[in-house]
């Protein structure tokens, strides 16, 4: 494919990039967008999250070291890193690539002008990767005014975000070229290494410790503070690599849940949580594990400085009495680890909800009997605490638990529960339209037999 004609100077994306070793950067940048050249499935499954479908007679092709037409004034460091054109028939498609990697992040400004270039050009998107997380491609860690992605798509891809959906083609088999397989191999060789500059989520905010000493104190929290904003903004960063650290974990791609609301508009997910994070102390996200059981609810309280992950199924309607219902939860966990493992009874209305130790459910069904009322449970919630004490508010020791926390849930509950499915009705011994039938005809039966009766008495 020919480099565009707006694109004054440009390198075909290397596998083995030959620019300086200092620019780790640009080698980066070289290297994942050879990948996508090299690998069709790979820009498949990424350019699919921007909502652009490649078939298998697309083309695409790749540069770096860009220089855009009428750009001889522009700073080297406001040229973007790379381009993307897709050719599908007589369609194209097209974006400029920002990277970075470390702690560096993309500035306002700079995006601006990216932003600017692109509409200028007339290139359909830009697409920045960096070490930041976002809940999607389409939610940015920068904020640029709305009336700047007029005519052109803003996305951004996190680094481990390219690195998981590589590691979860090469482990579902999809790719089906051994030399494809071997070139994603030592793709994800090179990005995995520490050398790259790529890293994980592994630290919360600089104000997170202050943020949690105040709740200790009873301290006001401000919902449009920066100390919350950053914190929030930290949570939902980490959130993202929760479901990356899983779909690596589980070879199935675990996605968060979000309300329709925020799947469209970070800002109000922003927000809301901020509130939330204000009024209640508690930061929240909830998972989805392909094919189990139940969501994955994730709960950090800084009032008890303590971690909750929960999953919540329906009681099994087919069963009348509370401990028969119990049992068939217990018969699915009785070889977990249970210690600080919990299960609440929940039952409909106002009638009371019951919570015990899992090790004394276990043992004993009827634990969980309430002496207030005799309405069955409805559902139950199992959950697991982790108890971080003054440990909670260590930048790098919280993020730490997290990610030992929800891996060790779901192994020891959520991989084991199977939701209740109500059996299949039972076929009748034998039609009851034929019964009645059968009745109807000996009844007429027994009337012939009393009028004969009746006629020879006459």
């Amino acid at each position: 494919m020919e480099r565009p004609d707006f694109a004054k100077r440009g390198e075909e994306a290397r596998l083995i990039p030959v620019v300086a070793d200092t620019n780790r950067e640009q080698r980066a940048a070289s290297v994942l967008l050879a990948a996508l050249r090299g690998v069709q499935e790979f820009r498949q499954q990424m350019l699919l999250s921007l909502g652009v479908r490649v078939g298998a007679r697309a083309v695409l092709g790749a540069w770096t070291e860009i220089v855009l037409e009428a750009d001889p004034g522009v700073a080297k460091s406001d040229r973007p890193d790379g381009l993307i054109v897709l050719q599908t028939g007589r369609k194209t498609w097209n974006a400029l690539v920002e990277a970075k990697i470390g702690n560096a992040e993309i500035g306002e400004e700079q995006l601006k002008q990216y932003l600017q270039q692109a509409k200028k050009h007339k290139v359909d998107a830009v697409i920045t990767i960096t070490n930041q997380f976002v809940a999607m491609p389409s939610h940015h860690p920068v904020k640029v005014p709305k009336t700047m992605l007029k005519g052109v798509e803003l996305y951004h891809w996190s680094w481990m975000y390219a690195v998981t959906q590589a590691t979860l083609l090469l482990e579902s088999g999809e790719i089906e070229s051994p030399d494809q397989r071997f070139l994603l191999e030592e793709v994800l060789r090179y990005l995995g290494h520490e050398s790259s500059g790529i890293s994980r989520f592994d630290s919360m905010n600089r104000e997170w410790k202050e943020i949690v000493a105040k709740v200790k104190s009873g301290a006001v929290l401000g919902k449009n503070t920066e100390e919350v904003e950053n914190t929030v903004s930290s949570w939902h960063q980490e959130q993202r690599d929760l479901c990356l650290v899983m779909s690596r974990k589980l070879g199935r791609p675990v996605k968060l849940k979000l309300a329709r609301a925020h799947r469209t508009d970070p800002v109000q997910r922003l927000k809301d949580d901020c509130e939330l994070l204000a009024k209640e102390k508690v930061l929240k996200c909830c998972l989805e594990v392909p094919d189990a059981a139940a969501d994955l609810e994730v709960t950090a309280d800084l009032t008890l400085r303590t971690i909750v992950c929960s999953m919540r199924l329906s009681a099994p309607q087919g069963k009348k009495r509370s401990t028969a219902r119990v049992n068939w939860l217990t018969k699915q966990l009785n070889k977990s680890e249970a210690e600080s493992m919990f299960v609440k009874a929940v039952r409909p209305g106002r009638a009371e909800e019951t919570q015990k130790p899992l090790v004394q459910v276990i043992e004993d069904a009827a634990v969980l009997e309430s002496s207030a009322t005799n309405v069955v449970p409805s559902a139950f919630e199992v959950f697991y605490m982790a108890d971080l004490g003054h440990r909670f508010s260590g930048n790098k020791i919280f993020i730490e638990e997290l990610e030992k926390a929800v891996p060790h849930f779901y192994e020891q509950v959520g991989q084991r529960l199977r939701a209740w499915i109500a059996p299949p009705p039972k076929l009748h011994r034998r039609d009851p339209v034929e019964e009645k039938n059968d009745a109807l005809g000996d009844e007429a039966e027994a009337r012939k037999d009393v009028t004969k009766v009746w006629e020879v008495a006459k």
